[in-house]
């Protein structure tokens, strides 16, 4: 169950939980969405939100598409086990799908609003994060220096499935890289501070609205 377990670690490592589990809301056939809410062109993955009208009350309703053809990839080369550059690409499209749900429900569980930018800019940071927590833990011996490369140098936007949005997604990548690469030399211990203070900055992080994050971001960059 690649996707829980994905959820657990992202959850382990912010110490955020929800009482939902991310397969009770997972589509893999468009055909079982509504056609006005069917992914944009051929996307491996969307998260699909319908919120309450303007001054209505009602919870958020969410669906998460993920290609099946991208599960059963996953499932014969699962990156839990071995994360390697032949299912990296499918572990971080699956992850960002995992982060957007979570980070979602868990806000909509404190009455809190979320702001695209803000949800792809923390998918970004928990992609480089959840990859560094696998590797390491894979990989004791060895520090993962490509990520930060590969994630935010190699990585392109494409314009087919970003509706217009690639300044957004442009910008939450921005964000994202120069927090990364700064928690990095904090990772290597270049200023001395240790693995629980790490974490304890990356908690705090999730738990910032979009304002405070970037404010940080540019505060420490």
């Amino acid at each position: 169950m690649i996707l829980k377990r994905l959820q657990d670690l992202i959850g382990d490592i912010y110490d955020v939980s929800i009482s939902h589990d991310v397969y009770d809301f997972l589509v893999t056939d468009r055909e079982h969405l509504p056609a006005a809410a069917r992914p944009r062109g051929p996307t491996d993955e969307e998260l699909i939100v319908a919120q309450p009208e303007e001054g209505g009350s009602g919870e958020i309703a969410m669906s998460l598409y993920l290609d099946p053809e991208l599960l059963e990839r996953l499932d014969r080369a699962d990156p839990m086990e071995r994360l390697h550059d032949g299912n990296v690409a499918d572990y971080w499209t699956a992850l960002e799908g995992v982060s957007h749900f979570l980070y979602l429900a868990w806000n909509a569980g404190h009455d809190k609003p979320v702001s695209l930018l803000e949800l792809e800019m923390q998918a970004e940071v928990d992609k480089y994060v959840g990859s560094y927590w696998l590797m390491r833990r894979q990989f004791p011996d060895r520090f993962p220096a490509e990520l930060l490369r590969l994630l935010f140098e190699r990585t392109r936007i494409d314009s087919r499935l970003a509706g217009g949005r690639e300044d957004l997604y442009r910008e939450a990548s921005r964000y994202a890289q120069k927090f990364c690469t700064r928690l990095e030399q904090s990772l290597r211990g270049a200023q001395g501070r240790s693995q629980g203070e790490v974490l304890a900055e990356l908690r705090r992080f999730y738990r910032l609205t979009n304002a405070r994050k970037v404010a940080h971001i540019q505060r420490s960059a």
